[in-house]
């Protein structure tokens, strides 16, 4: 395996110290503010890049989504905090900004709000434009649909977590967009291969939020625990919710950050289902490198990102119908060689291609080319 494990904050270097007025969407619960910005922020700052922080929503508005499924927080208490962050001096040099400053209100509310003449270095790891674009309703369709496109056309810097938003961001006018995968910190990640293979079930494995769980994972579940494997295979789902439509044994777990990595270190097999729609075509494949961090082969739809992460019969398999994903799940089970190999090339990609080491002095000059142009790399 590459040893790719230390991360060279020395070797991020400035001549001088910069204000960034870092805006994510959630405090580091939210898992694509976490991932996104906050697992960057120490090599930002060994950049000598100045950090003020201001999220749009709090930890008891995601401790509401995760539970009820909804928020009775105030909004409009999350609209004065922001506008507050901007406003407040000094002006930045620069804002690092996660998907829109100002969530379901129009792009003429948010350039107003916005300082002038200052760089937005805007990122996205989700498809939030077909939230608008996409709506139910018409009338959010025509004050939104194009929202997002104007602010990645308005931003100095878009920063895209897949070839699929970065498509949307170009068509949208951006002038400079950049792919930067949702990666993991080695360090935090290792093979751990400890527990016995004989006399034990097999374990297939799943983690994300609640919402993603109920969008995309559980009907695979529901379908997996009644499917007649040879032998006993058990199904474990970190971070998902009891939802009416399961029928078969499926172990639960909440998620916690401290014990993620541990959770699916428990797994044999870890799985990303999807269904091939423009939302999850903008999805950034995170748990399937968090698997393949572990050394665990993976299983997934072939849907967006998936297929660039997933080298079908190399590191995992890449499964459409019931059938795909049983044979694939019975071809692992009966193969704990195939399972090791595939974990290790699983591994070897990560360091590769996925690593915060890889990408923490990438981003960085990025970040410093966004604020001072002229020093852009080609």
């Amino acid at each position: 395996m590459l040893n790719h494990e230390t991360l060279d904050l020395d070797a991020i270097v400035m001549t001088s110290t910069l204000q960034l007025l870092h805006l994510p969407r959630y405090s580091r619960r939210g898992a694509s503010s976490r991932l996104r910005t906050f697992q960057y922020v120490d090599a930002v700052e060994a950049a000598e890049i100045k950090l003020r922080t201001s999220a749009f929503f709090d930890d008891k508005y995601l401790e509401r989504i995760y539970t009820s499924g909804q928020s009775r927080r105030t909004f409009l208490k999350f609209l004065r905090a922001r506008t507050k962050a901007l406003r407040k001096t000094p002006k930045p040099q620069a804002i690092w900004l996660e998907k829109e400053a100002f969530p379901w209100l129009p792009w003429s509310f948010e350039r107003r709000m916005l300082p002038r003449n200052v760089p937005v270095i805007s990122d996205y790891d989700d498809a939030v434009f077909h939230r608008y674009d996409g709506h139910r309703r018409a009338i959010v369709r025509m004050l939104l649909g194009n929202k997002i496109d104007r602010v990645m056309a308005n931003s100095t810097l878009v920063v895209a977590g897949n070839a699929y938003l970065a498509e949307r961001a170009r068509r949208a006018g951006a002038k400079w967009v950049e792919v930067v995968p949702t990666v993991v910190d080695l360090k935090k990640y290792k093979v751990d291969r400890q527990r016995p293979e004989a006399d034990r079930d097999l374990t297939v494995g799943w983690i994300g939020t609640p919402e993603t769980w109920g969008s995309f994972a559980v009907h695979l579940f529901d379908d997996l625990a009644g499917a007649p494997f040879d032998d006993v295979v058990t199904l474990r789902a970190v971070g998902a919710s009891l939802t009416p439509q399961m029928r078969g044994q499926i172990a639960l777990v909440p998620w916690v950050e401290a014990k993620e990595v541990r959770e699916i270190q428990q797994f044999d097999i870890g799985v990303m289902p999807l269904p091939d729609t423009p939302w999850a075509r903008g999805k950034c494949g995170y748990k399937l490198i968090q698997y393949m961090a572990c050394g665990i082969p993976v299983i997934a739809s072939p849907v967006g990102v998936n297929t660039e992460i997933v080298e079908h019969g190399v590191n995992g398999f890449l499964a459409r119908s019931e059938a795909e994903w049983i044979d694939a799940i019975e071809t692992l089970k009966n193969d704990v060689a195939l399972r090791h190999r595939m974990g290790d090339a699983g591994r070897e990609k990560v360091e590769k291609h996925y690593s915060l080491q890889v990408w923490a002095p990438k981003l960085v000059e990025m970040i410093k080319s966004a604020v001072a142009p002229s020093s852009r790399l080609p």
